[in-house]
């Protein structure tokens, strides 16, 4: 007999013009396992494992794209470059002989990066004010050349993408990088368009979606990120109210977002006051877009638990089941649990949740 699991997570959903065969992505992870930022044979079967094993989508670490100063490792993976792009396309083709779909998540770092990391230790560090998160090194604030070359890097990524067999983008709108540095107040003190209110600092986000919806084809798939939190502030917020949270939302349908996925640390966690909505939730309900939910999915600790060294007790996934149920989001996204065993899906689909691995941090350590 069907499990309840199999019931709610097995119905296909479609995002842009790419449909789903089930509800279960596996979450962007930075792994740091491609020297140079070109992704390998191991990168390949690591994510090809989790298709084979039943998750729908298969969502990559954020890939740097083809800015000097969006990067800040040699071992994250990069979106240019023809040795970088031929080691993508064998991913793809891994992931869709497993009879998996793959999202590449693309990334600029910002204020993120420290002067002299690498990939490009010449490049400075930029951001809409050239505020830092965290400490006091001021880094270059972007002029509007600055800009229209991340813009320009955005959409080349995702055309590039396009042509590496990709079958949609997510663009990192969250979590403190050069994004959510526009869109949060306490990282972007401009005075020009870009800066001021919600709508302003919601701007260089939405050129971002429509300079990347202009270089791939109509239906490729869209998607942003999005998140109250930074990492250097797990207590900040992007918006204070659901008003504002729609504006941002709003600015970003209109340039072609087709979906959204709002990272949490707890998924089950209200976004506002008044309401039981996760943000994921709270998108769905603002735009009528398909929304991601993240967050400790399946287990009793978050992740800053497990990158301080400590393990994750399993538990039930019957809340989340009842919030896809609902309608409340869409898709659920989950991290550790396919780090430590990529048939996480087809065994809680089969109700075989007694096998499931249980997560370790080793499992941090491995490209397993």
């Amino acid at each position: 007999m069907e499990t309840r699991a199999a019931q709610v997570l097995s119905r296909p959903i479609t995002i842009g013009g790419l449909t789903l065969p089930n509800r279960v992505a596996m979450a962007p992870m930075t792994r740091g396992f491609s020297p140079g930022g070109v992704p390998g044979a191991d990168v390949a079967a690591y994510y090809a494992r989790r298709a084979a094993g039943g998750t729908g989508l298969v969502i990559t670490e954020g890939a740097y794209v083809g800015d000097p100063s969006a990067g800040q490792h040699d071992l994250v993976s990069r979106m240019y470059g023809d040795d970088a792009l031929a080691g993508w396309a064998r991913v793809t083709k891994a992931v869709h002989d497993a009879g998996g779909r793959i999202f590449a998540q693309l990334q600029h770092v910002g204020m993120v990066r420290k002067a002299g990391d690498p990939p490009h230790p010449e490049a400075p560090a930029i951001g809409p004010s050239g505020l830092p998160l965290l400490g006091d090194d001021l880094g270059h604030t972007m002029t509007q050349a600055d800009i229209d070359a991340a813009l320009s890097a955005f959409g080349q990524a995702a055309r590039d993408a396009e042509r590496a067999g990709f079958d949609g983008v997510e663009l990192h709108g969250a979590h403190g990088y050069l994004i959510d540095q526009f869109l949060w107040s306490e990282t972007n003190r401009r005075t020009d368009r870009y800066g001021g209110g919600v709508r302003a600092r919601a701007r260089f986000a939405a050129e971002a979606v429509a300079a990347v919806r202009a270089r791939v084809a109509p239906g490729f798939p869209v998607v942003v990120r999005l998140s109250q939190w930074k990492q250097s502030d797990y207590a900040a917020r992007l918006a204070g109210t659901p008003e504002e949270f729609g504006v941002i939302l709003g600015e970003l349908v209109d340039a072609g977002a087709d979906a959204f996925h709002a990272s949490t640390r707890r998924y089950w966690e209200p976004a506002f006051d008044g309401a039981d909505l996760n943000l994921a939730g709270w998108a769905k309900k603002l735009t009528g877009k398909p929304a991601i939910t993240v967050g400790s999915v399946g287990l009793d600790t978050e992740f800053t638990a497990s990158l301080a060294g400590a393990g994750a007790g399993r538990t039930g996934i019957d809340g989340l089941l009842d919030r896809l149920e609902a309608d409340e989001f869409d898709v659920v996204a989950v991290g550790r649990s396919l780090l430590a065993d990529p048939e996480w899906t087809a065994k809680v689909l089969d109700g075989r949740e007694d096998d499931v691995v249980p997560f370790t941090p080793e499992a941090l350590g491995v490209l397993g």
